[in-house]
Formats: structure tokens, C-alpha cells, sequence
């Protein structure tokens, strides 16, 4: 007998169920929104290229998604390019969008900028992403712990920390993971740069594990 009932309370409750398609509706909405808010703040999430300072790397309008894990687990490193929130500095002067640039110098090291070229403890980087030489002379500065020094691509037409100085890690968003509109240019972005004393056999995790130079 007791079976019998726990048959009829399946029936009447799939009833209930068929005859009330807009609670299922709202059940399914609701658990999209919270996984997709789920996803977008602890996971990833798409960001459109407002402005031309990364070129020729990124171009306005590109749409990128932006993944924010990997960097629980290991530290950002040079060459990554990274979505960021507004420094002190930068709220100061009523910015309040995020920026996205290139990690050039890293917690402790010295970065100047002269002659054309960029130098990261006195040694010279090769950059093969830029869109020109930099016309100005920067430096030498000292990358404070747990922050980091940050370029646009386009680096005469880039409001940089050149301008207005250094990153908190605490301030990454996350790092630009792929590319995916316009789609004759989907994919990922340019493979971690290859700086001096790099092994160009080695992937990028194992990249990571190297010493700066």
C-alpha cells in the first residue's frame, strides 16, 4: 500500500509539473543566470578592444575572451597581455573602464626605455608584436613587489604605465586568452614572445617556469 502512494505522489507531482511549464521556465533562467554570472566572475568573460593602443596585436571592435583561472595558480609573466581595473592613479584621473596591455616588467626588475628599444636589466628585449620603435626614453625605473610594469603594443599611441606607473596584481582581471570576432581573425593571440636566453622549443607552461632571462 505504501508503494502504491508513493506512485500516486510521483504522478501528481509530475503533473504538477506538465501543468506548470513557466515554473520549469523560470527554474531554467534562473540557473542560467547564475552560472553564467558564475562563469563571468570567477572563469571568463568577453571584452571588446576599445581603442587602437594595442595594435597591431589587437584592433578596435576585436571581441576577446578573457580567462581569469590561470593566474591562481601561477604568476602573470612577461609577453601575457592582461585585462586589468583602473590603478589608483588612473581613478585619480576619472578613468573607470579596465585597460588591457602587455606585462613587460616584472616585481623587482629595472625597465628603461631609450634609444628605440626596451631594456629589462640592462638587457635588451626583442619585440617582433609592436606596431613601431618607441620615440620616447623612459626610466630606469624599478618594478615594485607584487606589481608590474605594463605597454601598449602601439607604443607611441598608448596611455601606458610610461604615463602613470605600475599594476597591483590585485587589479588583473585576467588574461587575453582568445580571439574570437571578426572571425577571419579568430584564434588565440600571438604565442608567448620569446625573450633573450628562451628556449623557442619550450611551450608556454614550461616558459613560465624559466627565469627572466
Amino acid at each position: 500500500m505504501t508503494r502504491s502512494v508513493k506512485q500516486d505522489n510521483n504522478k501528481h507531482s509530475q503533473s504538477s509539473k506538465k501543468e506548470n511549464p513557466w515554473v520549469e521556465l523560470t527554474q531554467t533562467v534562473v540557473t542560467a543566470v547564475i552560472l553564467a554570472f558564475g562563469i563571468r566572475t570567477f572563469v571568463a568573460e568577453a571584452r571588446y578592444i576599445p581603442s587602437s593602443s594595442m595594435e597591431p596585436t589587437l584592433e578596435i571592435n576585436d571581441r576577446l575572451i578573457i580567462e581569469k583561472l590561470s593566474y591562481h595558480f601561477r604568476e602573470p609573466i612577461r609577453g601575457d597581455v592582461v585585462v586589468f581595473n583602473p590603478t589608483d592613479a588612473l581613478k585619480a584621473q576619472d578613468f573607470h573602464d579596465a585597460f588591457i596591455k602587455r606585462i613587460i616588467g616584472l616585481p623587482g626588475e629595472t625597465v628603461e626605455v631609450k634609444g628605440g628599444k626596451v631594456y629589462v636589466n640592462s638587457k635588451e628585449i626583442t619585440e617582433k608584436y609592436i606596431a613601431e620603435d618607441p620615440n620616447y626614453d623612459y626610466g630606469p625605473v624599478v618594478v615594485p613587489e607584487e606589481e608590474y610594469l605594463v605597454l601598449g603594443d602601439n607604443r607611441n599611441n598608448s596611455y601606458d604605465s610610461h604615463y602613470w606607473g605600475f599594476v597591483p596584481k590585485n587589479k588583473i582581471i585576467g588574461k587575453a586568452f582568445i580571439r574570437f570576432w571578426p572571425f577571419n581573425r579568430l584564434g588565440s593571440l600571438d604565442r608567448q614572445p620569446i625573450y633573450p636566453g628562451q628556449n623557442q622549443n619550450l611551450d608556454r607552461s614550461q616558459q613560465s617556469l624559466l627565469p627572466p632571462y
